[in-house]
């Protein structure tokens, strides 16, 4: 039989199906014109895959092999390109679930090859060594595949645009596109990655402790040494327990909202009220779990569009403001709402409300202490659903819906030094949403903050971290100096710096334990609180 390329013409005129077809007759020439036709095409799309170019050669290989022993099961041989890149593509796939891995970071040599007759160069000319490849891959893998493929492929194909969309079944349009915003995020990251190098050489703390050990008046070399060691051994600290200690915070609402539930139906005595306080209650907590949802998608959205992170995280500030804001104009209507819905019901259902314990200023509904400092009961609590008109409580220890006190507060909007509640003011503030000089909660305002979203001075969050001068996190984190989390932005962002800004080794350990402590003692007053209605509200006689 007459090779195919003597019975038939010029090679580039050969369709594909006139290829597969003198294969399956076993002209192994054919398949090798089928294989020179689309070998740059399977390297090219394996390498942007990999990241390995001897890998990418075996695949590729392989997938040939595949391709001439399953030959005869193409149903439509002028579908070929697309029938080899599938073969490659389930390869890729396949070496990825059986390894477990990524693609690869650091990119092999690659072997000399024989030496090919139609080649201006040697192999030895055009093989690039180790460091080369490493170089490359460390730069490419920063493009997202979408956009990979099309450049890898356009500077393989003798940058041919053509070529590239027939390959990838695209219009030249959208090749030219996708190309335009490869070579962009090329020079974003790129860029970024010269910043972040850089950033690491500028002289920090450590260069400060080296010159503070040269001053043998004030601090010994020694001394120094032991400082850099403790930051050293403090420095994963913050990041081992920063996500518990937040997710510790923020999960506390999640107790205190089913006691805040059991307290507000023990306290409603209409099937009304009963459901307002259901669908109240509810609402209010997966309008904030959507909140965090929402939060949780924008940080997902931005490893995935990497090129876009400081849009999404400036998106999840916008919504942590619209919270901060928004939260409490939200539950301050509610609360005069539920005061409302109660005097209603009590003028359409006075039968409801005729226990001695229902009445208006009943010792059952509301306790004021009979010893008093400075003219303060020492403790003002209120059991029962306020009417319309019923003032906030205040006292040294206060607890209600809307509270006041002069060492502690507690309940729906809580203003105190140490203060719990939906929403809290003071020194030390815990609730979902906080604001003080130390705060934790769903959403966190203060000097030092921490939640599942914080915003401070020092910021600390399981989500969103917005820290004037740190920020840390399992999400966003941005400050103006020191960031680190999985998208920082900062001067200092995830480099030695941040990360020995933040690892103070004097109080790093002591503060992460206050914290941890607060968010679990936060939920004990909310546990009082709902276990004295229930004593004093929930078991009433029936009315007659």
């Amino acid at each position: 039989m007459m090779p195919i390329a003597e019975n038939m013409g010029p090679v580039e005129l050969i369709s594909d199906a006139e290829l597969v077809a003198a294969s399956l007759d076993g002209d192994r020439e054919a398949f090798g014109l089928i294989v020179e036709r689309y070998q740059r095409l399977l390297c090219s799309l394996a390498y942007s895959a990999t990241g390995s170019l001897a890998e990418s050669e075996d695949l590729a290989q392989d997938a040939f092999l595949d391709a001439w022993q399953k030959l005869s099961t193409l149903r439509e041989p002028e579908k070929l390109r697309s029938w080899l890149c599938g073969i490659l593509r389930f390869k890729v796939s396949r070496l990825r679930r059986s390894d477990g891995r990524e693609p690869v970071r650091q990119a092999e040599t690659l072997e000399l090859a024989e030496e090919l007759p139609s080649g201006d160069r040697s192999t030895a000319d055009i093989a690039i060594d180790k460091e080369e490849q490493t170089i490359l891959w460390n730069v490419l893998e920063r493009v997202p595949e979408l956009y990979r493929e099309p450049m890898v492929l356009y500077y393989r194909e003798e940058r041919s645009v053509e070529h590239v969309a027939v390959a990838l079944d695209l219009t030249e349009d959208a090749v030219k596109q996708r190309l335009a915003r490869g070579r962009r995020i090329l020079q974003e990251r790129v860029l970024s990655f010269v910043e972040v190098a850089l950033s690491r050489s500028t002289p920090g703390r450590v260069f400060t402790l080296n010159v503070l050990a040269a001053l043998p008046s004030t601090v010994t070399p020694s001394k120094v040494a032991g400082m850099g060691a403790a930051a050293v051994a403090h420095g994963g600290f913050i990041a081992k327990t920063t996500g518990f200690a937040a997710l510790l915070a923020s999960s506390s609402g999640v107790v205190s909202t089913v006691l805040t539930l059991r307290a507000n139906l023990d306290q409603a005595r209409t099937p009304r009220e009963r459901r307002a306080v259901v669908k109240i209650t509810l609402g209010l907590f997966f309008g904030a779990l959507g909140l965090l949802g929402v939060l949780y998608l924008l940080r997902a959205a931005a490893f995935h569009w990497w090129e876009r992170r400081v849009l999404f995280a400036w998106l999840s500030q916008a919504l942590v403001l619209v919270f901060t804001i928004g939260w409490p104009m939200l539950l301050f209507r509610i609360m005069r709402a539920t005061r409302t819905l109660r005097s209603a019901e009590r003028r359409r259902h006075p039968e409801c409300f005729r226990d001695p314990r229902d009445q208006i200023g009943s010792s059952a509904g509301e306790y004021r202490s009979r010893f008093t400092l400075f003219g303060v009961p020492l403790v003002h609590a209120r059991f029962s659903t306020p009417d319309e008109g019923a003032p906030p409580v205040f006292g040294w220890f206060a607890g209600g819906d809307r509270a006041f006190g002069l060492i502690v507060a507690w309940g729906g909007y809580a203003v105190a030094p140490i203060s719990i509640g939906a929403v809290s003011i003071g020194l030390i503030a815990i609730g979902s949403l906080s604001v003080g000089l130390i705060s934790l909660g769903t959403a966190a305002v203060g000097l030092i903050s921490m939640g599942c979203m914080a915003m401070g001075i020092k910021a600390f969050a399981w989500l969103s971290a917005l820290g004037w001068s740190t920020a840390a996190g399992g999400g966003f984190a941005i400050s103006r100096i020191a960031a680190v989390g999985p998208v920082a932005i900062a001067q200092h962002a995830n480099d030695d710096v941040a990360r020995q800004t933040l690892a103070d080794p004097h109080t790093a350990q002591t503060q992460m334990i206050i914290f941890t402590v607060s968010a679990i003692v936060s939920v004990l007053p909310i546990a009082y609180y709902a276990r004295a209605v229930r004593r004093r509200l929930g078991a009433r006689t029936k009315s007659p």
